[in-house]
């Protein structure tokens, strides 16, 4: 069982003007002391074809974390659009919202991004400009299908192997249960770097309600 349970990530302030912060309110739960800081980072994919073009747009460091609920509103600025290819500005991207723990990302939450001029300046959307033009582009995060993907962690409690895990009689070994689902955005495009391609543990949503009274996280 996981020390870390991300029970809702909201967005906020959505759709936006491109160059806006992006804004979510992240609710979790911890089930156990955790001695260290949990990590959560936003990255945006810049293009489909490349990773060199990913930027982290911000990082937040929360701890150390004492059993209990939490809230808190995680703001970055938009990323910097002279690092994306012009032909990537506008169309559909990826969001990527992560959390780590020593270093060990254990989860991982998708969303895809539609970025399109703003409906007044529908003579752009039919004759568009060599050149975007920023300043008339909204963004739009499609908040409602979210792709979690959940990645092993032992946080400070090391896991002891069992014997059918060491000798593979009636399970399957950690190492092999989790083979397609390692950490790691790759280059393989949208989907890879989203978690489509990682079925064992990515699922749609959280899958469960928040608990009652999250603490307001400060940092």
């Amino acid at each position: 069982m996981s020390a870390i349970n991300v029970t809702q990530v909201q967005v906020l302030n959505n759709p936006q003007m491109f160059m806006t912060p992006l804004q979510f309110e992240i609710q979790y739960e911890c089930l156990q002391p955790l001695a260290n800081d949990l990590e959560w980072k936003l990255t945006y994919v810049g293009s489909a074809e490349s990773d060199a073009h990913d930027q982290v747009l911000d990082t937040v460091l929360v701890g150390p974390v004492a059993v209990g609920s939490y809230k808190f509103v995680f703001q970055a600025d938009p990323p910097d659009i002279s690092r994306i290819p012009q032909s990537d500005i506008l169309g559909v991207t990826v969001l990527l919202l992560t959390c780590s723990y020593d270093d060990v990302e254990f989860i991982r939450v998708g969303y895809y991004v539609n970025n399109d001029y703003h409906d007044q300046f529908e003579e752009l959307r039919e004759n568009p400009p060599a050149t975007v033009q920023i300043d008339k582009v909204v963004r739009n995060i499609l908040e409602e299908k979210p792709r979690v993907t959940r990645f092993p962690c032992e946080f400070d409690t090391p896991s002891i192997p069992t014997r059918s895990g060491m000798e593979g009689d009636g399970g399957v070994a950690m190492g092999e249960e989790m083979e397609n689902v390692q950490p790691g955005f790759g280059g393989g495009g949208f989907e890879e770097k989203i978690g489509f391609d990682q079925a064992a543990t990515a699922t749609q949503g959280f899958g469960f309600n928040a608990g009652h009274g999250p603490t307001e996280v400060q940092y």
